[in-house]
C-alpha cells in the first residue's frame, strides 16, 4: 500500500503540471493572438502601464488608474440612477450583478497557486545555487559573461524600457511568425547554406594561400 504523504505528493504534482500547462496554453493564446479581443486588451493594457511607469512613479500610476476606474463607476451609477428616476423604474443599484457575484478565493485555489509559484521558486533557487557556487564551471562564465554584457545594455536602457521592448516584441514576433514560418524557414536555411559555402572557401583560399604566395615569390 503506498504511503499516504507519497499519494498526496504525487497529486501535487501532477496538480502542479496541470495548472503549469494550463497558464502557458493561456499565455500562448494571448500571444499569438487567437482571439484578437483578448490579445489586444492585454498588449494595449501592459503596454499602457508599462509607459505610464517610464513617465510616473508606480504610486501615481496606481493613483490614476483607480482614480479613473472611479471616474467610471461613479458616472455609470449617477446616470443610471437619473435615468431609474426619471423612468420611475426599479431596477436597482446598477451593479447589481457584480456585487452578487462571489469573487472570494477558495482556499483550494490559493494552495494551488501557491504550490505553483513555489515550484518556480525553488527551481529559480537550485539553478542559482549551481551558478553562483560554481558547480559547473562553464555554465558560471557564461553567466559572466552575460552579466558583462548586460552593463552595457544598462548602460544604453533602463529597466522599463527592455521592459517595453519585450512586451511589444512578445506580442508582435508570434504571430508574424505564425504567418511567414514557411518562408523564413526557407530563408534560414539559404542564408545557412551560403554560410557554409563562404566558410569552406575561407578554408579553401587560406589552405591554400601559403602555396600562393610561395609560388609569387
Amino acid at each position: 500500500m503506498a504511503d499516504p504523504m507519497t499519494q498526496s505528493g504525487q497529486i501535487s504534482s501532477s496538480l502542479n503540471a496541470s495548472s503549469t500547462k494550463e497558464s502557458t496554453y493561456s499565455v500562448m493564446e494571448l500571444v499569438y493572438w487567437r482571439d484578437p479581443k483578448k490579445s489586444a486588451v492585454a498588449f494595449g493594457m501592459s503596454l499602457l502601464v508599462l509607459l505610464s511607469l517610464a513617465i510616473f512613479s508606480i504610486i501615481s500610476v496606481l493613483s490614476y488608474l483607480l482614480l479613473a476606474l472611479l471616474c467610471v463607476t461613479i458616472t455609470f451609477r449617477i446616470y443610471k440612477s437619473v435615468i431609474q428616476a426619471v423612468q420611475k423604474s426599479g431596477e436597482g443599484h446598477p451593479f447589481k450583478g457584480l456585487m452578487e457575484q462571489d469573487l472570494t478565493v477558495q482556499p483550494e485555489t490559493f494552495r494551488k497557486y501557491v504550490d505553483v509559484f513555489l515550484t518556480y521558486v525553488n527551481r529559480a533557487v537550485k539553478q542559482i545555487k549551481h551558478l553562483l557556487l560554481v558547480e559547473d564551471l562553464v555554465d558560471s562564465l557564461k553567466l559572466a559573461g552575460f552579466m558583462w554584457l548586460m552593463t552595457y545594455v544598462g548602460a544604453v536602457f533602463n529597466g522599463i524600457t527592455i521592459l517595453i521592448l519585450a512586451d511589444v516584441i512578445l506580442f508582435s514576433t508570434p504571430p508574424v511568425y505564425d504567418k511567414n514560418k514557411v518562408r523564413m524557414k526557407v530563408c534560414f536555411y539559404i542564408q545557412l547554406l551560403m554560410f557554409v559555402m563562404n566558410l569552406c572557401w575561407l578554408t579553401i583560399f587560406l589552405s591554400f594561400r601559403p602555396r600562393l604566395i610561395n609560388t609569387l615569390n
